[in-house]
């Protein structure tokens, strides 16, 4: 960017930084508040009360929020495959947007007016000319002599100067050279915008270009330096991510409050002492770490997300959990009513190529919206029931098989409407068993082989199996990072309850490859 640009850019950058920090600051400022319990004892029987406040100075909350910030960067490189940096551009109408095009257009106009006077004044251009030729040295790699001789060599300022002082400057083989150079370095995306500059003859809307373009070959350059530190940036992620929440730990003793709670609630369902259900494992298998830990992590798919506190530990994946967790219910919903409808269409539709591919489609593209605040769920499983009944009349139709009568095919309709409630027991069923497939990929995922199928989950097994691997992704870099604090906790919940022994807690146990 031109240099007035480049230092409104910095300022609008710095702008970001601070707010995110803020951001950050404020988010830290309202889970502090909410974690500080009162001088009473607790009300859940073996949560421990949690450390009394402590104060601490503007710049140690400002420290500690930019370390958060630091980890959840981090933390989305390495967990997001799809992480790009993106440039930043102020909002549409903003009055910071009106002051950056009021610094620019005033800018582009001075250099217009100086290369206009007789004779021509350089200096503006000369700058510009000086910020390209950083731009391009800063694409280059350390081995990379020759192409490094041969930008200093054609864009040497002073001697660029001279000839400006001299008359004899050709200010349009410069701007040549500048995009025969960028034309080396950018990406094949970016052949089209060079393409282009090659055609611009006015050197004023050829330099705004120029710019232009080369901001977005910062971009590309960023990401693919993302991109090629990543699989480094991993075996390094666990150690850091581990020292920088310690560091917040030791400023903020009770930011782990939640996450005890989390899994002393886990042990209670599993025991059969929470009101979340009864028991589901035996005293003796409930008191195994890594069986307590799974299951935890399953809790999570069933997250309250609007009432209850998230896990501290998982704060950073908490969107990835809502998503996994929204997409299972829907994948539920579509199992559920695919099989009631083959139940009840029997051997006629049974093995007909196409027809489970084609019914699964129309249900989710009608259940695309479910999860949004426009969704009447009584309208879309009546469409859902009306759309599946067409499909079926002519499926039967093509085979030569007799039309459902009137009151099969309002039975049918009526199933399929009702297992819109969570109470379905055919829904309940089908949610059941992909909590069982999920918790067997997890306890499964240190062997490398895969569950076996539940049956009725055949329609969405790949689905399934996609969100499957991205959990057991999470859930293992999540237990590398702080398994030395999930070994504690869940020592002491053991220890309370007059368990078994929790060495199976130890990191060693959850040393699994990503």
């Amino acid at each position: 960017m031109p240099k007035e640009s480049d230092e409104s850019s910095k300022e609008e950058q710095s702008k970001t930084d601070k707010d995110g920090i803020e951001n950050t600051m404020e988010t830290s400022e309202e889970m502090i508040r909410k974690r500080i319990r009162r001088n009473t004892p607790s009300p859940h029987r073996l949560t421990p009360q949690s450390s009394p406040p402590r104060f601490v100075s503007v710049e140690e909350l400002m420290e500690t929020a930019k370390g958060v910030t630091n980890m959840a960067l981090a933390h989305e490189i390495v967990m997001n495959s799809a992480f790009q940096v993106k440039p930043y551009e102020p909002e549409e109408g903003s009055l910071e947007k009106q002051v950056k095009e009021i610094m620019h257009k005033a800018f582009w106009d001075c250099l217009e007016s100086q290369l206009n006077e007789d004779p021509p004044s350089y200096s503006h251009a000369i700058t510009l000319v000086g910020e390209i030729k950083e731009a391009l040295l800063s694409f280059l790699l350390p081995g990379q002599s020759r192409l490094r001789g041969q930008i200093e060599e054609a864009l040497d300022l002073s001697l660029i100067q001279q000839q400006a002082e001299n008359g004899a400057l050709d200010i349009s083989k410069v701007a040549q050279f500048i995009i025969d150079m960028m034309g080396t370095f950018c990406a094949p995306c970016r052949d089209e915008d060079i393409k282009q500059l090659r055609e611009i003859t006015d050197i004023v809307p050829l330099f705004k270009a120029i710019f232009a373009v080369l901001d977005k070959m910062k971009i590309d350059m960023a990401n693919f330096a993302v991109s090629s530190l990543r699989p480094h940036l991993f075996q390094q992620s666990v150690e850091y991510e581990r020292k920088k929440f310690q560091e917040f730990l030791e400023k903020q003793p009770n930011a782990l409050d939640f996450t005890k709670k989390w899994l002393q609630d886990t042990v209670d369902y599993l025991t059969g002492g929470g009101t979340e259900g009864g028991a589901t494992c035996t005293p003796n298998s409930a008191q195994l770490p890594l069986t307590i830990h799974n299951h935890a992590y399953l809790r999570l798919l069933k997250w309250d997300h609007d009432t209850e506190s998230f896990p501290e530990t998982l704060l950073m994946d908490q969107g990835r959990f809502l998503e996994m967790q929204q997409e299972l219910e829907k994948l539920a919903l579509v199992a559920s009513v695919l099989l009631i409808v083959y139940n009840s269409a029997g051997e006629a539709i049974s093995g007909l190529p196409g027809l489970m591919e084609r019914l699964k489609k129309t249900i989710k593209i009608l259940l695309a919206e479910m999860h949004t605040s426009s969704f009447k769920a009584d309208e879309t499983f009546a469409t859902v029931a009306e759309k599946l009944c067409g499909e079926l009349r002519g499926c039967l139709s093509q085979h030569g098989f007799s039309p459902f009568s009137s009151d099969r095919e309002n039975t049918l309709k009526g199933q399929i409407v009702a297992a819109k409630s969570a109470d379905n027991p055919i829904r309940k069923v089908i949610d059941s068993r992909i909590q069982t497939y999920l918790l067997g990929f997890l306890e499964s995922s240190a062997h490398r082989c895969a569950p076996a199928l539940p049956g009725g989950l055949t329609p969405i097994s790949k689905d399934l199996e996609e969100i499957s691997v991205k959990l057991e992704r999470l859930v293992t870099f999540n237990k590398l990072v702080y398994s030395p604090f999930y070994h504690k906790i869940l020592q002491d919940i053991l220890k309370r309850g007059e368990s078994l022994d929790v060495s199976g807690c130890e990191e060693k146990d959850v040393q699994y490859s990503i």
